[in-house]
């Protein structure tokens, strides 16, 4: 056989793209245990060992020019209410997203749930595209349906790619577009590096993303989607007569995990986006570029266990969110904010969003416009607390409060003072739009009328 280099350099890129997860674990681990026994079957020769010398100064000169095959480590761990980084390390390395990808496939599958676009007993067809996808899959065929509520098991166990070609052709008409519809969604949430090429992460060089932007990715997915988020949990998904595991084998042996996503080829590495809570407190991580399932695994444990042992930043969360008088504190006698409610639902409130950077605007007191209408978007123990409240609302919907008014106001409450912060001289419309908007994100608002006290 005649082996040009442009032969050596198909059949490695073939490999670095390979997009299986359980086959590529597995196949890793295969190699670690064969090294060995390879070893000593190459030793049984001279002509054995003259043949691998060749074929390993062929590969240096063919692959000198080529770029790495493996992605470089890159980890983060977020506070899941408060955004606070508690671990980074090239969280803003570019890289490649692959499986977790899905995770925005479920977040966009989640939105049309709740829009009414999709029911979850709603057959869907599978078509000759979806049943073409390489492994790992649930082996669908063309012309046949699978339910939404099976594609969205599918997707959460078995990370089939299958699945979620179904569910990008019933969204967006065709992968393609539904993976423009991807990327907006990313820029809306303010994943400012990520770029989506497919519904599933199969290898595709222009499809990139960050450590940062998938926690931003898995804070939104409990804000937004609390309801569904249980499913991340299903250790288990019976389809075609057979139970397919979730490959997110760390649930099983980690305090408070409950989800999210492992994501696998041999050009990212091992990835993992998991949440876990203890004692209240609710945490993400993002894990991508490891060498194999176990040292990706023990990272997540390590980073989220120093994480935990560090405490929150309490002093400047938000002591209400409401309209009125009531501006009563809610912080513990150490200061710190009162315990994460238990249930996914309730988490929904508390959690928020990163907003996309822009210009700051300054805060100031102002007298409102008892006319107009307003937003509050908290009440806060300091002033300088609201002040910066108030930047991050009007960074969250630029246009919308353009032309608001910031206003900070004391108010005594229970024998001590607390700062509202609301951005006032909106009209109605434009108010509930502005609550819509931040709310949406977790952000706390209410609108505040002109009858009411400003």
């Amino acid at each position: 056989m005649n082996v040009t280099g442009q032969t050596v350099r198909s059949l490695l890129f073939a490999f670095a793209w390979s997009g299986r997860e359980t086959e590529g674990e597995q196949a890793t681990e295969r190699l670690a245990n064969r090294r060995s026994t390879l070893g000593s079957a190459f030793s049984i020769t001279p002509f054995v060992r003259g043949l691998c010398g060749t074929l390993a100064v062929l590969a240096v000169t063919v692959l000198a020019p080529l770029p790495a095959l493996a992605a470089k480590y890159a980890a983060i761990v977020v506070d899941a209410r408060t955004g606070e980084v508690l671990h980074e390390e090239n969280a803003d390395t570019l890289t490649y997203p692959a499986s977790l990808t899905k995770m925005m496939t479920l977040y966009l599958t989640f939105d049309a749930l709740d829009s009414g676009r999709l029911r979850l007993d709603q057959a869907l067809p599978v078509s000759a595209w979806a049943e073409a996808q390489s492994p790992t899959k649930l082996g669908l065929r063309a012309g046949k349906t699978l339910r939404v509520e099976q594609a969205i098991l599918g997707l959460v166990t078995k990370s089939a790619n299958d699945a979620s070609v179904v569910l990008a052709e019933a969204l967006g008409g065709s992968e393609a577009k539904f993976a423009e519809m991807m990327t907006r969604k990313a820029r809306e949430l303010g994943m400012r590096n990520t770029v989506f090429r497919n519904s599933n992460g199969l290898p595709n060089m222009e499809q990139l993303t960050t450590a940062r932007d998938f926690s931003i990715l898995s804070r939104a997915m409990l804000s937004d989607h609390s309801r569904y988020y249980p499913y991340f949990s299903r250790r288990a998904f019976v389809y075609g007569g057979r139970s397919l595991n979730n490959h997110n084998r760390l649930m099983s042996r980690y305090e408070g995990m409950d989800g999210i996503k492992t994501g696998y080829t041999v050009a990212s590495g091992f990835n993992l986006a998991a949440s876990a809570v203890r004692d209240g407190r609710r945490l993400v991580a993002v894990v991508l570029g490891g060498k194999s399932a176990a040292s990706r695994d023990a990272r997540m444990e390590a980073i989220l266990d120093k994480a935990f042992d560090k405490p929150s930043r309490g002093s400047e969360a938000p002591v209400v969110a409401r309209a009125g008088g009531e501006d009563a504190p809610r912080v513990t006698a150490k200061g710190k904010p009162p315990a994460k409610p238990e249930t996914i639902a309730q988490l929904a409130s508390t959690v928020s969003t990163p907003a996309a950077v822009r210009p700051p605007v300054r805060a100031r007191d102002e007298d409102a416009d008892g006319s107009k209408w307003g937003v509050q978007v908290g009440a806060f123990s300091t002033r300088e607390a609201s002040k910066r409240a108030l930047t991050q609302a009007t960074k969250q919907a630029p246009f919308l409060l353009r032309a608001a008014k910031p206003a900070v106001t004391p108010v005594k409450a229970n024998g001590s003072t607390v700062y509202r912060a609301r951005m006032v001289g909106l009209d109605e419309g434009t108010a509930r739009k502005v609550c819509s908007e931040l709310t949406r994100s977790g952000h706390r608002c209410v609108p505040v009328s002109p009858n009411e006290k400003l």
